[in-house]
């Protein structure tokens, strides 16, 4: 498997890989949006859309991908999105992933449902972690969390404000797709018919929400995250020293209340298009709340990323940092942590091929 690192030329060869692999239960859950996905296809049709105009004549013989975030430096302006059970899609993904922050010194979003236990990532990270957190329930387990990564020395919380509810993604209900992660007949034979991942994964043990079993709660996913509210971000914003970024932002007047509120970031997403099938497209919201944030305020993009050229749209069009989510893990699907490995040198290939032509040197 590990030689189809080499086969992987772009995020559609990655996911192309993987859909192979990968029980379709489990591709279906990565790679699932949100009712019809139509809300999928609008944010793709919004990022084709988008041009880069190109430039002649302009010494770009010595291009830079290197930017900064939070006065840091990170050497490219691309970070890892937070995603759950990444083990699902390769026995050890969280660790691979981690690698990649600590190489690159950018940021990798640890999930709450993360698969490893967010101390062991951070460590694995070399620091350049971020913790991912989701209120959830009346609050009591959630706050438990953020004094355990605060604890584990996470300096930058991202609060996810785009789940009330999970949303409804037909293709994983179709398969019974459930996290605590559970195996029935339907199951069974998915997983005998994708022989190479099953055992791969047999090897290393069946994927928990690791988060959960020291933190003295469980965790339901289906649970109602819908009792969070502005009281419940002024508490958070008190009883977090370092950097609070608000992830899940597609409107202006939500964005202008968030500045004011103290946050000290915003990461305008759909949530990879897996909440709510009509919602805007992000990419077309990033500039509306550019505008409203005004210059100087920090905006972070993920949703629908797929290759080096779209992130420059996207700074183009009024982010200072973006993330990647599903495509990485197609790339561990494919090919493991090679897999891993060669669709971020994909991606850096990309970007600085698109500023070499269109006349530009470096991002700062």
């Amino acid at each position: 498997m590990i030689s189809n690192a080499a086969h992987i030329h772009s995020a559609q060869d990655a996911r192309r890989l993987a859909k192979r692999r990968l029980p379709w239960m489990v591709f279906d859950y990565i790679d699932g949006a949100a009712g019809n996905e139509t809300g999928a296809a609008r944010n793709r049709a919004a990022l084709d859309a988008l041009t880069l105009e190109p430039r002649i004549l302009r010494n770009v013989s010595d291009r830079s991908l290197a930017t900064n975030i939070f006065g840091a430096a990170a050497q490219r302006p691309f970070g890892i999105a937070p995603m759950g059970m990444c083990n699902l899609s390769w026995p050890g993904a969280d660790l691979m992933l981690a690698r990649l922050a600590a190489k690159y010194q950018v940021p990798h979003g640890v999930s709450t449902v993360a698969s490893t236990p967010l101390e062991k990532i951070i460590e694995v990270a070399q620091g350049h972690a971020w913790f991912q957190l989701y209120f959830s329930g009346d609050g009591e387990g959630t706050f438990k969390l953020v004094d355990r990564a605060k604890a584990a020395g996470y300096e930058t919380l991202v609060l996810t404000v785009d789940v009330p509810e999970v949303g409804r993604r037909p293709r994983e209900l179709r398969h019974g797709f459930k996290m605590p992660f559970s195996i029935g007949p339907r199951q069974f034979v998915d997983f005998a018919l994708h022989p190479q991942w099953s055992l791969t994964q047999l090897a290393a043990g069946k994927p928990q929400m690791a988060n959960f079993q020291m933190s003295g709660y469980s965790f339901d996913r289906t649970e109602s995250r819908a009792r969070a509210d502005w009281d419940t971000l002024a508490k958070l914003r008190d009883m977090w020293p370092g950097q609070l970024v608000v992830k899940g932002v597609l409107n202006a007047d939500d964005a202008l209340s968030l500045k004011n509120a103290a946050v000290d970031a915003i990461q305008v997403s759909s949530h990879g298009s897996r909440q709510l099938e009509s919602a805007p497209a992000p990419i077309t919201a990033l500039a509306q709340i550019r505008k409203a944030v005004g210059a100087d305020f920090p905006l972070f993009y993920d949703s629908g990323l797929r290759s080096g050229e779209d992130v420059l749209k996207a700074l183009n069009a009024g982010a200072d940092f973006t993330f990647f989510g599903r495509a990485l893990q197609f790339a561990m699907a494919a090919g493991g942590e090679a897999g891993l490995n060669q669709l971020w040198d994909v991606f850096s290939d990309e970007l600085s091929s698109a500023m070499a032509q269109t006349g530009r040197t470096g991002l700062t």
